[in-house]
Parts: structure tokens; sequence; C-alpha cells
């Protein structure tokens, strides 16, 4: 566990739950990014320490809501099987471009499905329409590009580790700040 991060007093941190990617993938994302996007104008590549995959975003929550949700992380991330990650397509909706992942064992949604229902338990997030999909986002952008992107080759990658984060609104960008990481079981 590493707690990195702390917030209390009368703060609403924007939180979310997150896989945390294994320092190899991020190294060949981060050169497959400034390879593929360097040129293309009015986006902003997502930083190295922003690439995660999200598992609930649970928007500003009350500084008392933190304890509970870290608490729900520590209970379920130890019973969770690491799961094994790899690039299926990119795609972007109006203000991203992602690489949506191929969860061939489906242990990546089990944990996303078993954070979402302790979570809801909490009253602290409301589950989404649509399935969850397993995803990295590498771009943002005010209008899409329409991009076409060859592929990163990160073959199959499986993190080991899953984290509350605070996201840090800056002029800059968004900061995601460790609230606590919790090692993924067998």
């Amino acid at each position: 566990m590493t707690p990195a991060a702390s917030v209390g007093g009368r703060e609403r941190p924007r939180l979310f739950l997150a896989l945390v990617l294994p320092p190899e993938t991020v190294r060949t994302l981060v050169v497959w990014q400034n390879g593929v996007f360097a040129d293309v104008r009015d986006v902003r590549i997502v930083p190295p320490a922003n690439l995660h995959v999200t598992l609930a975003f649970l928007g500003s929550r009350p500084a008392e809501d933190v304890d509970p949700i870290v608490a729900a992380l520590r209970d379920l991330a130890p019973a969770a099987r690491r799961p094994a990650l790899s690039v299926a397509r990119y795609r972007e909706t109006r203000s991203v471009g992602m690489l949506a992942l191929d969860d061939a064992d489906g242990h990546a949604s089990a944990l996303a499905d078993a954070v979402h229902g302790r979570l809801e338990a909490l009253g602290v997030y409301e589950r989404e329409r649509r399935r969850w999909l397993a995803h990295l986002t590498v771009l943002r952008f005010r209008r899409p590009p329409r991009l076409a992107p060859p592929l990163p080759n990160l073959g199959v990658f499986s993190p080991s580790e899953a984290a509350v984060y605070h996201s840090v609104l800056r002029p800059t960008g968004a900061q995601y700040e460790v609230v606590e990481s919790v090692p993924l079981g067998s």
C-alpha cells in the first residue's frame, strides 16, 4: 500500500478508482504517444503519471467519504485476480482518444463490477447505464481529430495493483495523486 495524498476538512476531492499500469507498459505507451501524436494539432497527450485503467469515477465527494472508499478498495483488491489486458482498438469520443482493451480473462471486469457494487452500497457511486469498458485514455482534445493511428505493441500486460486517486484540476490539466494503492491478489 502506498499512501501518497491526503484530503480532509471541507474539501470535496474529485475521486476515481483505477488499475495502476506496470512501469514497462507506461514506458511503451509514452514512446508510442510521442511517435504517433507529436505532430497532431489541437490535442493534449495524456502524461505518463495520468495513464491508468479507470474502474469507477466518483467525481467530487465530501472528504469524509474518502476513508470508506479506501477501505472498500482495501477489502476488494486482495481477493481480485490480476487481469491480463491487451489493446483491442483505438477509439475517440467527443473529448478523448482511448485504447479500448481486451479483458480476455474477465478479471478486470469482475473487479470493476465488485467495486461498483461496493461503492453503490456505500452510497457514493451510481453505476453507469452502459457496460464498463476497460480502456486507457491516451489523448485529450476539444474537437475529435478523427485519427486512425497504428496500435501500440503492448502485448499482454497485467496490472498488479489498484488505487484510489484524487484528481486535482490545474490550468494545465488534471493532476492525479494516489490517495492509496493496494496490491491485487493472485
